[in-house]
Parts: C-alpha cells; sequence; structure tokens
C-alpha cells in the first residue's frame, strides 16, 4: 500500500526540514510549500491524505490557505498549527474545517495523535514503517475506541437507541459503572450524527479542580487571573459546530452546573473574566457512574440541570450482566494488542476463557482491556489465571477489616480473619509480603504470639488497624448565619468526610481501592479528602 502523502505548509526552512525528516522516518511521503500561493498549486495538482497548515505567514495566512482550499472543494484533514496563542485563530480554525489546532513548539506524540484522528480509518497498517513517530499502531485510537462489539439484548438497545437520537440535537446522559463502555458510546453518538465531520472534545470533569475547569471549559481572557497571560479559547468554543463530551459530571461543582445550564439553554456564556457573551452550537453528551438522583437529594447536584440533561438518559449494564460478549471482547482485544506484543496467537487457552468468563470484572470493559493487554505483555497464562483466581475468592463487599488489600506505595497488608471467639491471649500477627505481590497466603511457620493476660478483666484484644489514627477536626464553618442550604451542605459534607474516613480505613489507606468502593474516581476522591481536611497518617509518619 502507498505511503501516507502529507503536505507540510510553511514558510521557516527549518521548521520544513524537521518536520520532512521526522515524518519521513517514520514512513510518511512527505512533501513541503514554502508559501500559502505554493500550497494551494500543490493542493490542487496532487492528492494529499493530510495537510500541516501554519497560520503565520507572510503575503497569503494560513487560515486563508484553509479557506480557498475548502471553497474549492478540498476535504483532506487539514491540522493548523501556530506559535501564536490567540484564541480567535483556534475558533476561526475550527469552523473553516480545520480538523485539529496544535500550538508550536510540537511534541512528537502531539503530532502523532493528531495524525491519527485526522486521518481516522483511512490510516494504513504498515507493520514495516521505520521505528519513530509513526512506527506505533497506524490506527485511528478514536475509531478503534468506537468498536461496538456485543451480542446481548441489552447493548443492542442501547445500540438501537443510539441510532435513533444521533441525529438529534438533544443532551445525551449517559449512565453506568466505571469501564462500561461510555465514552465508547459518546464517539459513536457523534460519529452517526451530521456533526461527524466537526471536532469531538472530551473533557474529565474530575480531573481538574473547579477553578481550573469553569477556564478549560468556557475559557479565558488575559489577565483575568494569575498566570493568564494569553486569552484561550474554551472547550466548548473548540466544539462549535461538533460534540462535546463531559465525563464524569457528578464531580462538577455547583457554581459550574449552574453556567452549564445557563449554556445548554442559551447557548451563550462569558469567558473568565470576559465581557461580550461567546455563542456557540455544540451537542453535549454527558456521563456519570453516580445516581444523580441520590445526588439531588444530597445537594451535589442541581435538579434543573438534571432534568435538562435528561432528555435522553442510555444505561450501559455492567460487563457480569452481559457474559455473554466476554469472549468477542477478549478476541477483539487479543487482535488488537497481540500483533504488538506477541505473534501467532489467535486464540487463548480454554482455561483462560473460562475464566474469563466466570469473573464478575468489577473494572467491566476497561479491566478485559487491560487484563488481555497484560496477558499479552507477560506470555504467561498462569500469571493472569493466578490474578484472577485470586480475585474471585476476595469478597464482594468490603468486611468490618481487610484480609489483604494492596498499598499506593505496590506492599499488600495482610490481617488474617477474626475468629469467632478470640482468646485474650491471642495476638494478631502483619504479614509485609515482597513488593509486588497480592493477597499472599499466610507462611507456615507464622504462628500468632502468645501472651499471659496481666488480670482476667481485661478483655480479648481487637484487632487494630494500623492506619486508624485520630483526624483533625474538620474545617470550620463559615463565620456568620448560616442559611438553610449552607446547614445542609455543610451536613452533607461531614456525611462524606465520614464515610470517606471509614473507607481509607477499612482498605488501609490504598485510595485507589476506597475510590472504587465509593464508586467515585480516584482523583475526585484527593480532592475530596484535601477538601474535607482528612490527613494521609502516612504522610505524617515520614515528617
Amino acid at each position: 500500500m502507498d505511503r501516507i502523502a502529507v503536505l507540510v505548509v510553511d514558510d521557516e526552512e527549518s521548521v520544513r526540514t524537521f518536520m520532512s525528516e521526522l515524518l519521513g522516518s517514520a514512513g510518511y511521503q512527505v512533501r513541503c510549500a514554502s508559501s500559502g500561493a505554493q500550497a494551494l498549486e500543490m493542493l490542487a495538482g496532487g492528492s494529499f491524505d493530510a495537510v500541516l497548515l501554519d497560520v503565520v505567514m507572510p503575503e497569503m495566512s494560513g487560515l486563508e490557505v484553509l479557506r480557498r482550499y475548502r471553497g474549492q472543494g478540498g476535504n483532506a484533514p487539514v491540522i493548523v498549527l501556530s506559535g501564536l496563542t490567540g484564541a480567535d485563530d483556534a475558533v476561526r480554525a475550527m469552523k473553516m474545517g480545520a480538523s485539529d489546532y496544535l500550538s508550536k513548539p510540537l511534541g512528537n506524540d502531539d503530532l502523532q495523535d493528531a495524525l491519527s484522528r485526522a486521518l481516522g480509518a483511512r490510516a494504513p497498517d504498515r507493520p514495516g514503517a521505520p521505528p519513530g513517530l509513526a512506527a506505533r499502531p497506524a490506527v485511528d485510537p478514536a475509531a478503534d475506541a468506537r468498536v461496538l462489539i456485543s451480542t446481548s439484548p441489552s447493548m443492542r438497545r442501547a445500540r438501537a437507541l443510539v441510532e435513533r437520537i444521533a441525529n438529534e440535537n438533544v443532551p445525551v446522559l449517559l449512565l453506568g459503572e466505571s469501564g462500561t463502555g461510555k465514552e465508547v458510546i459518546a464517539r459513536e453518538i457523534h460519529a452517526r450524527s451530521q456533526r461527524r465531520g466537526r471536532p469531538f472534545i472530551k473533557v474529565n470533569c474530575a480531573a481538574l479542580p473547579g477553578e481550573l475547569l469553569e477556564s478549560e471549559l468556557f475559557g479565558h481572557e488575559r489577565g483575568a487571573f494569575t498566570g493568564a497571560t494569553a486569552e484561550k479559547p474554551g472547550k466548548f468554543e473548540l466544539a462549535d459546530q461538533g460534540t462535546i463530551f463531559l465525563d464524569e459530571i457528578g464531580e462538577m461543582a455547583i457554581r459550574l452546573q449552574a453556567k452549564l445550564l445557563q449554556v445548554l439553554q442559551d447557548e451563550e456564556f462569558f469567558r473568565v473574566g470576559g465581557k461580550k457573551s461567546v455563542r456557540v452550537d455544540s451537542r453535549v453528551v454527558v456521563a456519570t457512574n453516580r445516581d444523580l438522583e441520590k445526588e439531588i437529594a444530597l445537594g451535589n447536584f442541581r435538579e434543573d440541570l438534571y432534568y435538562r440533561l435528561n432528555v435522553v438518559a442510555i444505561r450501559l449494564p455492567p460487563l457480569r450482566e452481559r457474559r455473554e460478549d466476554v469472549v468477542p471482547l477478549t478476541d477483539h482485544f487479543l487482535k488488537k494488542y497481540g500483533r504488538h506484543y506477541i505473534s501467532g496467537v489467535s486464540e487463548l487457552p480454554t482455561e483462560v476463557l473460562q475464566s474469563f468468563a466466570d469473573y464478575d470484572w468489577p473494572g467491566n470493559v476497561r479491566e478485559l482491556e487491560n487484563m488481555v493487554r497484560r496477558l499479552c505483555v507477560l506470555k504467561d497464562p498462569t500469571l493472569v489465571l493466578d490474578e484472577l483466581h485470586a480475585a474471585s475468592r476476595a469478597p464482594a463487599s468490603a468486611p468490618s477489616l481487610p484480609t489483604a488489600y494492596g498499598g499506593d506505595d505496590g506492599y499488600a497488608i495482610r490481617l488474617p480473619e477474626e475468629p469467632a471467639r478470640a482468646p485474650a491471649s491471642s495476638v494478631q500477627v502483619l504479614e509485609m509480603p515482597s513488593r509486588g505481590s497480592a493477597a499472599p497466603a499466610p507462611h507456615a511457620s507464622a504462628a500468632p504470639a502468645v501472651v499471659e493476660p496481666i488480670n482476667s478483666v481485661i478483655p480479648s484484644p481487637r484487632y487494630v488497624n494500623p492506619f486508624d489514627v485520630p483526624q483533625p477536626p474538620p474545617p470550620p464553618p463559615p463565620s456568620g448565619e448560616l442559611s438553610l442550604k449552607d446547614i445542609g451542605k455543610r451536613a452533607a459534607m461531614l456525611a462524606e468526610r465520614e464515610a470517606i474516613l471509614a473507607m481509607l480505613q477499612r482498605t488501609a489507606w490504598n485510595k485507589r481501592r476506597a475510590a472504587s468502593k465509593l464508586r467515585i474516581s480516584y482523583k475526585a476522591l484527593l480532592y475530596k479528602i484535601k477538601e474535607c481536611g482528612i490527613i494521609d497518617p502516612r504522610a505524617s509518619a515520614e515528617l
């Protein structure tokens, strides 16, 4: 198959030379133009799969080249490049039909991702490509993520609903546990809509605190806050005429929820520090693994926003409720990762497939994908089987004290199960296995120490969690009289604090496991720990 033809348009010779060498060593066929007029002439007389176009050029700017190229019927994806940080250029480029906008200086990964998104399914698989930028899989990540592999009735219903509402300009609410494929469905909605030629912008609402998230979504003006040295367009502006996907919407702060409601109702907003409104036409798709009705009752989510978003709701079932999809998904991931890590393997041993089918997959499709990838890397099914069997034997719900939990630093702490009647002389022993081990069996020679009770009045010793330490009091309420709404927020915060503390102590301060048990994201848990004033005893011990 012919190599992908890329046209690099830049007035600086050093930039053209650098990008030619970079893309050429990665397997692309590269041609260069030093001006806008030369670029239009080459585009008219040749066939290119992608165009890398600089904005600031003498005589004819990159935006003018893009306008004329689209006006002449050119449809090759155009990635606009600029060393400036002007927000208007980015927005104008997207509205003119640019597939992406990158700021100089460029990183190899940024350029690779942009080219992969631009080329999409047309990108050929080039196993013989030289090592370098394009030596990675020549597959569009977004297109690969849109592969809907399912034979279950519940997923067929979800797919039918996607086909029905894809072209309807209404918000969509995606519900389901973490890892069930909500982003896959969001991309499928965009791909099947009339907006498919426009940008698809994803924002994780739990990845940033409220102040930064507001700037990320709505942009900011120069000088709006410390560090705002230039104006910046928000994700809503970049998603104009396209789709914006707000993942983990349940983590968004109440104040930002009000601004999002305004965008949904009026299709306009103000940038941070801005004085004039910005109008956008963006399809909004949101996702959450939380029960939003419960969040409304707790005062964490606006009821009016919930009803505004809940025009069409699609619930995605967990993988344990559609076990018939496990084997087809396994085959898909084996083909996806097998060609990069192992060769000549078309199927897995029967015992591995049976273990996959019997496992409950608390992490759903994402966990299955990671497990298959791990299997391809390790090339030893017994290691994966041992991990699955150990996880299957673990209790479904967290007990009052852990049997085995992995620490954040890779160590595991094992506490023996509490007997029905512990004698007064028994003292529990902690085992610290080697790094990386997961819930090892107790050592054969390990035996509980025996001590003589001081007197018969002393009760039997209870299990002591080594990380169960006194915590400082919660942050004090704001001064002055509190409204009923403030009192409700304060009570909700205290309740959250107690629940988080209890789960952290039960999981030996393994924050990732605690987040999974609490059914919130890891980053959201870290934010709430800081907000509630909870102190990690291990950090204080290091001091």
